[in-house]
């Protein structure tokens, strides 16, 4: 906004609206349909993402795309403790496992206590067992219970139809009573206006 300073008077300059041209209307209709769009692939997503959730087991995580290194245990154990490397180590890129899951858990993926920032993967040890074997599997396990557990935390769960039929039922009445209170508020101050025949 321009002010400019005349001699007894302040004239202001503004700038003028554009009418609301076809262009605009175009413009907004494809913004709204844009939204609608979003919304409907997001709800497509977390249909998807809820099917993966169901179908998830310890069989479904693919072993190809993981790594596996043997250390030596710490730790009491026995003549076997720092004889044999019995600690499983389990290493998983995200760049591999990321197209694997819904996107919705990438996110909560970086920031689990598993990931290691400087190889952008997932790292996960068990030393509980004397055997590789043992401590492979149960690697595998802690894997799966990861991603069981975040997503169960990160995906919600659907709405059924009686949940959908309550929250009706209270923005109804949340409405109802919001346009009574409105009238109220009206007829009060048409009663404090008065009437002009009252003289």
């Amino acid at each position: 906004m321009v002010t400019l300073q005349l001699c007894p008077r302040i004239v202001h300059w503004f700038p003028l609206l554009r009418p609301f041209s076809a262009l605009t209307a175009r413009t907004f209709a494809s913004k709204q349909a844009a939204a609608t769009e979003r919304l409907q692939d997001s709800n497509e997503d977390l249909a998807a993402a809820r099917k993966w959730l169901t179908g998830l087991t310890l069989k479904t995580i693919p072993r190809h795309i993981c790594e596996i290194s043997f250390s030596r245990s710490g730790g009491p154990g026995g003549q076997n403790v720092n004889k044999v490397n019995s600690k499983a180590t389990l290493r998983v890129p995200l760049h591999s496992l990321l197209p694997l899951v819904p996107r919705i858990l990438h996110r909560p993926l970086r920031s689990s206590r598993y990931f290691a920032e400087r190889s952008q993967s997932l790292v996960i040890q068990s030393e509980e067992s004397r055997k590789q074997a043992a401590n492979v599997e149960s690697c595998y396990e802690k894997l799966h219970l990861l991603l069981k557990n975040t997503a169960t935390d990160a995906i919600p769960g659907e709405t059924s139809q009686e949940q959908r039929d309550r929250v009706y039922k209270l923005k109804k009445a949340e409405n109802e009573a919001r346009i009574k209170s409105k009238k109220l508020h009206s007829s009060k101050k048409g009663n404090r206006r008065g009437s002009k025949f009252d003289e």
